[in-house]
């Protein structure tokens, strides 16, 4: 199984439960981070044991090939010596030897081919969450603006608001109805400047009356 396929299966149901509660996004983001972070821990802590395994086999091999090597002279310094059950005992122990080591090589080629895909694995799972931690950034900026823009909304709704306007209408016609009532007072009654004014008026009426008569009067000689 796979980094992705085993990492999907631990965050699912944690991410599925944040989903179908709605919860905040910058909260679903943390978590998904906060799994990756712990996934690539113990992933790198099973690597680190793998390739400790990979030296290990790697020593038992070399050792059981340099064993095989050592019983090949014994077995050809038993035969010089006309000891041919010496040099055939030599021998079976280097074939032991042998299809020791063989068993051990087909061993540490799979640990090989599972240690390469599990680092390819690491390495993308590390791009993936360098990439989540960039994308969390813009996604906490956003979350905020869209709470606020939220909250705005409620408050454009909220009934508090219309009666609050509404009492502001009120207020408002009870202003007019008091002007109003003012004015009703001030119709029909003049200051004496206002009186005075009205006269120094009416004088320059006269006096422009009487100069057109005069030019007409004029025009007609």
């Amino acid at each position: 199984m796979g980094i992705f396929s085993r990492f999907t299966d631990i965050i699912n149901a944690n991410i599925n439960n944040l989903l179908d509660k709605a919860e905040d996004p910058a909260k679903m983001v943390r978590l998904i981070i906060q799994e990756m972070e712990d996934t690539l821990v113990e992933v790198r802590s099973s690597s680190a044991k793998t390739l400790a395994g990979k030296k290990e086999l790697t020593r038992q091999i070399t050792r059981l090939e340099q064993d095989a090597e050592q019983w090949q002279s014994k077995a050809e310094l038993a035969l010089s010596k006309d000891r041919e059950d010496l040099a055939r005992g030599a021998l079976m122990a280097k074939k032991k030897s042998t299809e020791s080591a063989q068993v051990l090589l087909t061993e540490l080629a799979y640990t090989e081919e599972h240690l390469s895909k599990l680092q390819s694995e690491v390495s993308q799972l590390q791009d993936k969450l360098s990439d989540a931690k960039t994308r969390q950034k813009a996604i906490v900026i956003r979350e905020k603006s869209v709470s606020s823009r939220l909250k705005v909304k409620e408050n454009l709704h909220s009934t508090r608001v219309n009666d609050a306007l509404n009492r502001f209408d009120h207020y408002e016609r009870k202003i007019d109805d008091i002007e109003s009532t003012v004015e009703s007072y001030e119709i029909g009654s003049k200051s004496l400047a206002d009186e005075i004014a009205e006269l120094e008026s009416d004088a320059k009426v006269d006096d422009e009356l009487a100069q057109l008569k005069a030019k007409i009067k004029s025009s007609n000689k």
